[in-house]
């Protein structure tokens, strides 16, 4: 018998009566360790991170642990804070009806920007997908309200709807006298102006964000569809928005963080004390009426760590459960070497 003719069962065997009947395996070869960075590659990250981690801890972390000290003083904002008053403050703060009915105003800001930006944002991605004359005019039309500047926009749109503005001005020249209203101090619809005007100022960044999910999915994938004779909206509803869901998620975690931590178009439109009367207020500008202008900045600094906690609730329960499944794929288990 020759080498070429030995099967792969025979092996073992000559190995015991080479080496004695000892039929163990042979050993493993041993896992090459990685390399750790050296000096000069510690001193590349240091060099690329440091500026960022120090801005990050200077005006993230800093301003979060003061905020959290001086919450449980009475402190008006000038010299050392001295009098101490534990949870006092969080306790005034839960128990404040203005600050419930604000709370429950940035809840509703939460759920009707999902409601009403998404559906919207959607169809005029899947509109703006396909090929168009003036697709690209459209585009910039649509995003050209995010990037205004919030100062312009509420002082437009304060203008625009007072009484005597141009809203209803336009509604009495059509003979539409009877749907004139007081469309920012009616309680009843002071809330639902500012739902438009939060739509119409950032639906355009939804589209734009839909739009890249929407380019980044393979041709290929429409173009087998229509083959095997799926419709146009067979294939949206299909293929579309299944694989569009990270980008939706995405989109969504951002608009309820921006959501509950809204103040500057309130402040500008309705200002610090109408948005109370109106029904518009946020905990944004209750933080502001209540400490700043109050002269009680421990208290103001209490408000703060209760908006920053709420949305750091919010922010890891949305990751634990909804963005989990797009954070799992990208995380890998160490294998056994």
């Amino acid at each position: 018998m020759t080498v070429r003719e030995m099967s792969a069962s025979d092996t073992p065997a000559l190995a015991a009566h080479a080496g004695g009947g000892d039929t163990s395996p042979p050993a493993r070869p041993r896992s090459r360790r990685r390399r750790g960075l050296g000096w000069s590659g510690r001193l590349e990250v240091l060099l690329l991170a440091g500026p960022a981690v120090i801005f990050f801890v200077g005006f993230v972390i800093l301003p979060v642990l003061m905020a959290a000290y001086y919450g449980f003083f009475r402190w008006s904002g000038f010299g050392p804070a001295t009098d101490f008053v534990g949870l006092k403050n969080y306790i005034t703060i839960f128990s404040d009806p203005n600050f419930q009915s604000a709370l429950l105003h940035n809840a509703f800001i939460v759920v009707m920007s999902l409601v009403l930006q998404g559906p919207i944002a959607i169809g005029l991605a899947l509109l703006l997908n396909r090929k168009m004359r003036g697709q690209s005019v459209i585009r910039v039309l649509i995003f050209v309200p995010y990037v205004i500047a919030e100062v312009v926009v509420g002082t437009g749109f304060s203008l625009l709807l007072s009484t005597n503005g141009a809203a209803n001005g336009m509604l009495d020249k059509l003979g539409l006298g009877s749907l004139t209203q007081d469309w920012l101090a009616d309680p009843a619809i002071a809330i639902w102006t500012l739902m438009a005007i939060l739509t119409w100022k950032y639906v355009g960044f939804a589209v734009i964000l839909f739009l890249a999910g929407l380019q980044g999915i393979p041709e290929e994938l429409y173009e087998a569809a229509a083959i095997d004779g799926a419709s146009y909206w067979q294939i949206q509803r299909q293929i579309a928005l299944p694989l569009l869901a990270p980008t939706l998620r995405i989109w969504a975690f951002l608009s309820i963080i921006g959501a509950l931590q809204l103040f500057d178009l309130v402040y500008i439109i309705w200002g610090q004390y109408v948005s109370s009367v109106a029904g518009t207020n946020t905990m944004a500008i209750y933080m502001v009426v209540t400490g700043r202008n109050a002269g009680n900045f421990g208290y103001g600094n209490a408000v703060a760590v209760v908006i920053f906690v709420i949305s750091l609730v919010v922010a890891l329960f949305y990751q634990r459960f909804v963005l989990r499944r797009d954070t799992a794929g990208a995380i890998t288990e160490r294998g056994v070497q």
